[in-house]
């Protein structure tokens, strides 16, 4: 487990088809169906680094309005899901095996900054990545021991030169602009490429084909058995 596996399967916010994205639970689910890490989303409010996707709770939660509006403690109140909480991101570390993989992604501002203070010294294995390449470079420049992997959701000329600049260890793209050229343009370059978001055990079994590392799936059960 981990990220030195042959293929990974990366749970997408835990196991974000199977029960409530970024929480307790949904990782929880994810270390059970055998992944070999989870990828989980962060945003600092009071200086804390809390585990969410987006910038406001309208779509997670049974609260309205932007992160900021409520504070900490606000935002801890609400109902994530099932009766699940808006988790702090030191309660994941608590709660997953040193065994599994983390891959944080930064997505509010300053994260790059409040992320190397709380980062586990146990040894396990860590993998920050952002669309944002400004946070990232801001903690590449703190942490550069942990490995960095840029994020793409769109074709762009610069992928070699920015993964270069990070010193990444892998490029993260959206599953529907890779190709075997993509692969081998970032692979030639030194680079692993990381798939997302794959539910499909067939598509999951044709990226592997093209020379893929690894794939992030909403649902691990589909594609853990396969991988």
């Amino acid at each position: 487990m981990g990220f030195g596996g042959e293929f990974l399967v990366i749970g997408h916010r835990g196991a974000a088809g199977l029960a409530p994205e970024n929480t307790l639970a949904a990782f929880a689910r994810a270390v059970e169906l055998g992944v070999d890490a989870v990828e989980l989303d962060v945003h600092v409010v009071e200086s804390r680094l809390v585990v969410i996707h987006d910038d406001d709770v309208d779509r997670t939660t049974d609260g309205r309005g932007a992160l900021a509006d409520h504070g900490l403690a606000g935002l801890r109140g609400l109902d994530a899901g099932g009766g699940e909480r808006i988790p702090l991101l030191e309660e994941v570390w608590a709660m997953l095996p040193e065994t599994v993989g983390v891959n944080v992604e930064l997505k509010g501002k300053g994260t790059g900054e409040v992320l190397p203070d709380a980062l586990p010294d146990d040894g396990r294995e860590i993998l920050v990545s952002s669309f944002d390449l400004g946070e990232l470079a801001a903690f590449h420049a703190l942490r550069p021991d942990v490995p960095c992997a840029p994020l793409y959701h769109r074709r762009t000329g610069r992928m070699v030169a920015d993964a270069k600049a990070l010193g990444a260890w892998s490029v993260n793209v959206a599953e529907g602009l890779i190709d075997r050229r993509l692969v081998e343009r970032l692979g030639g370059a030194g680079f692993r490429v990381l798939a997302y978001t794959v539910n499909d055990p067939a598509r999951a079994a044709a990226l592997r084909d093209l020379g893929v590392a690894g794939v992030f799936t909403d649902y691990p059960d589909r594609i853990v058995a396969g991988a």
